[in-house]
Order: C-alpha cells, then structure tokens, then sequence
C-alpha cells in the first residue's frame, strides 16, 4: 500500500508540474514530497525526473510510470462507475430467503410492480424456514416473521400480520365449534413449533385468556399445517391474508371472532445499515405491501 501512495505522489506531481504544487494540492511538505519520488525512484532503480530550479522533466522510465498511472486511473474510474450502479441503480441480482409460507403469493404480490417497472433487476428468492447466515451466503434480505433474537443484524419493521383461529366445515361437523379459548383443548390442534407452547387469547375487553392446548400436528411452517386444516384434521392459526381466498370460498371458517392473539411482527433483515438503492426499493415494496389492509392485498388480482 506505501508502494501505491508514492505513485500517487509521483502522479500528483506530474499533474502539477512541481513538487511545491503537489504537495499544497496532497498537504503535505514540498520535502515529504520529494522523499516519496526518491524513496520510489530507489526502488525501481531508475530516474523518473529530471529536476531543475525552474521545471520537471520526465525521464523515459518517468513517461512508462505516468501512462501506468494514467491507466490506472481509467480503472479506478471505472471501477468507480461500477460501484455507484451497484449503490444507486435498479440492476442485478438481490437474494432474499424468507419462510416458505411467504415465499409465494406475498412475495409474488409485494415485488411484481418492481420487477414490471425495473427489467434489469433481478430476484433470487431462497424459501427457508430456517434461519440462514446472512454473510457467508451473500443474502441482502431476510424476512422473518414473530419475535426477534438479539443480534448484530439490522432489522426494519415491514408490518405486522393478523393471526386467524380457522377450521374446516368438515372438521367442526364432526367435532363441534368452540365457543372459547378454553374449549380448544378439547380440539385437536394444528400448532406451529413457535406456538406449541401455547397462547394468549384476548376478549373484547382486553382480558387475557392463556391456553395451552395439546398439539397433534407441530410443524415449522404454516402451509402443512394450512393443508392438514383443509383436509378437516383440526383447528389452527392462519395468517389472515394468506387464508382470505378460503375463508371468502368457506373451505375454512373463522373460529372465536371475539378473541384476538396479539398479530406477528414481519421484519426485513439486512446485513448492514448501508445498502445499495435496489435492496432500499425492494424493502420499501414489502413495505408497502404488509403495511397496506389485508383485504385490498387478498382481493388484489
């Protein structure tokens, strides 16, 4: 790296055709800019000005150091160019990992518009309901749904998604429908690994109902359990704006509309505070999207 500081000295002093002039433009001393040409001119083992009290002359060794300097420079440039579309423009690739359940409609919903109004940007999506290493696999955005850990990570609030009580006709003819939180623990119950601890319910007075009823189905993802709800196995929450097509067609049924779960929180994950524009936009349309009505997302065609 001093190696690169002396040709840099030395292009300064090209540039302004004197040491005094490169070193007022570097500030720096004319004498600490003249034992970086020396000390470099030492280590090439060749002159590159000739030195006089009124100008400087390069030598022949002194025009190749000036045009490698100069083509560095053109790289520089254009690395440079290179970086700021990396930082401001809507092109290439940005990875997002997210749950399964989300991967899907939502995402499809939330980044369409972009995808449509950007054609040199580029989605991977990596559909993961474990939590991957961010770093290592060069991910941009991690969304993740319910509370956070505690982590070096930057998180930014999307929204929040409410969480529906839901049943099968088929499952209710059989096993009849709970008319409170106390009664599901005579259903049987669909849990995500998250809630299988059990779950507060609140009524409409704000009254907290704590249940913890026996799970006979435990997965880590809500579409499994979303499918063993349809096929009228039992009862289970669902993320409202992913059951809307059901519950308007009647293949699931709202169950204990009186009493509310508090909703999950759906965060974007960055790696660091500072990302380029692409990553700023696309977060900006998951935004957008999880922040708006449930309803307008479901009935959005």
């Amino acid at each position: 790296m001093e190696q690169l500081k002396r040709y840099a000295i030395f292009a300064a002093v090209v540039e302004a055709g004197s040491m005094t002039g490169a070193a007022k433009a570097l500030g720096m001393t004319p004498s600490a800019v003249s034992q970086h040409i020396s000390q470099l001119e030492s280590l090439l083992g060749l002159t590159l000005l000739h030195r006089s009290t009124r100008r400087l002359n390069l030598t022949e060794a002194g025009e190749v150091v000036w045009q490698g300097c100069q083509s560095l420079q053109q790289t520089l440039n254009q690395t440079e160019l290179r970086l700021s579309e990396v930082r401001d423009s809507l092109l290439g690739e940005v990875r997002i990992t997210a749950p399964v359940g989300m991967a899907g409609q939502p995402l499809a919903r939330a980044l369409s518009p972009l995808l449509q109004a950007h054609p040199g940007l580029c989605i991977q999506i990596i559909a993961d309901d474990e939590k991957r290493d961010l770093i290592a696999e060069r991910i941009d955005v991690a969304l993740r749904v319910g509370t956070l850990s505690d982590s070096t990570l930057v998180a930014r609030k999307l929204g929040q998604t409410r969480m529906l009580l839901c049943a099968s006709p088929a499952y209710l003819a059989r096993k009849g429908t709970p008319r409170s939180p106390e009664a599901l623990l005579d259903h049987d119950w669909l849990a995500a690994d998250m809630l299988s601890g059990g779950l507060t319910f609140f009524d409409e007075k704000g009254q907290g109902h704590r249940v913890k009823p026996k799970p006979r189905v435990v997965c880590n993802n809500v579409l499994p359990l979303r499918q063993f709800t349809l096929a009228g196995q039992g009862v289970s929450l669902q993320p409202e704006g992913e059951i809307a097509e059901d519950l308007a067609s009647g293949r699931l049924l709202e169950l204990l509309p009186g009493f509310r779960v508090p909703p999950m929180e759906i965060h974007a994950i960055t790696p660091q505070r500072e990302i380029p524009e692409k990553v700023r936009r696309v977060i900006a349309a998951l935004r957008s999207h999880f922040a708006e009505p449930v309803g307008a997302a479901a009935t959005r065609p």
